[in-house]
């Protein structure tokens, strides 16, 4: 569990201290999200090796409750230290970058893992994570929407072969905050309205916004969304790479096949996923969504990306490249691989 908690928690200190220190620390930040990330995946290493142990499975326990409460402080650093105006131009779009893409790309998997849990605070810890984004209601269209309607139409978070990111963007924004309104609306129609989870995801975003004003006023908000707004575009790709182009067969009118192993990319570059707590073994969490990060494996038999997940998010922001690298492996998967 060692280097979940060196390739999760290091990005954040380092953010800290840029927070605080600024200077060339907001460089070293940045780098600490992106170079280095890349240059720790190309040592030829195995995947971390999947624990079921329940010293293990209790450390992992341990580390999601502290990176939750990690979360807050980095928030609360980056508003505070983005809005001190004692920074010059680029170090404030370092600092920026650099917190945009560890909530993105380290608290947004964490709070994945945590909504996914049977213990009622576990989950509230995660839903407070996300409202804190700006993005309540991606629990709700996450829960109830795409893990039903994963590779079908049905799910605006499922991309479409040829589909670029842009255009998948803003369809899944409001295609899931849609979606998820509909899905918790049709299971709560007999309790009353105020204990809709969207008042709470609202109600808490509003909360966010006050106290980004009460660290800093208007240009705290203005960092709140700023950084938020990154971290959702990191979760949105994040959809986007993973089921890019897959898609489950129509049995009859209406009916799918079960969803399989087949029907999400995968990566297997040890040091991102660590640092994403194991969100690129897609395959295994959408086929056994209540199991633990430690607990998911990736086989080489899996529809692969050619690319770790980070560098894969960078190339779909170019649709031209991501079309020449991703289309012709959606024509190889014709037959399709193993369900392991």
């Amino acid at each position: 569990m060692i280097w979940y908690g060196l390739a999760t928690v290091l990005p954040a200190a380092l953010i800290a201290l840029a927070c605080v220190l600024q200077g060339m620390w907001c460089f070293a930040a940045l780098l600490g999200m992106t170079l280095y990330v890349v240059l720790m995946d190309s040592a030829p290493l195995a995947p971390l090796a999947k624990r079921d142990d329940e010293q293990s499975l209790r450390l992992g326990d341990c580390l999601t409750i502290c990176l939750g409460v990690v979360h807050f402080v980095v928030l609360g650093l980056a508003v505070w230290g983005l809005t001190q105006g004692t920074m010059g131009v680029w170090h404030v779009l370092a600092l920026g970058s650099a917190v945009g893409l560890w909530l993105g790309q380290v608290s947004n998997p964490n709070a994945h893992e945590l909504i996914h849990r049977s213990g009622r605070g576990y989950r509230a810890l995660g839903v407070a994570i996300y409202v804190s984004l700006l993005f309540g209601h991606h629990v709700s269209a996450h829960r109830l929407v795409h893990h039903v309607h994963v590779a079908t139409d049905k799910d605006p978070n499922s991309a479409k072969r040829g589909e670029g990111f842009y255009r998948f963007w803003f369809r899944a924004w409001w295609g899931s905050f849609v979606a998820g309104w509909r899905a918790e609306k049709a299971r709560r129609q007999k309790r009353p309205s105020w204990k809709h989870p969207y008042l709470i995801y609202s109600l808490g975003a509003g909360l966010c916004l006050l106290g980004a004003f009460g660290i800093s006023g208007g240009w705290g908000v203005v960092a709140l969304v700023a950084v938020t707004g990154h971290a959702q575009v990191q979760l949105l790709l994040a959809d986007y790479v993973q089921h890019y182009g897959l898609r489950r067969s129509l049995i009859k009118a209406g009916r799918y096949e079960p969803v399989k192993a087949y029907h999400s990319w995968n990566a297997p570059h040890w040091y991102s996923a660590a640092m994403m707590l194991n969100a690129p073994h897609h395959s295994d969490h959408h086929l056994f969504p209540d199991r633990k990060f430690p607990q998911l494996d990736v086989s080489p038999d899996l529809p692969m990306l050619p690319y770790s997940m980070p560098v894969m998010a960078v190339i779909a922001l170019c649709p031209p490249w991501w079309r020449h690298v991703m289309d012709c492996r959606l024509a190889d998967l014709t037959v399709r691989p193993s369900e392991s």
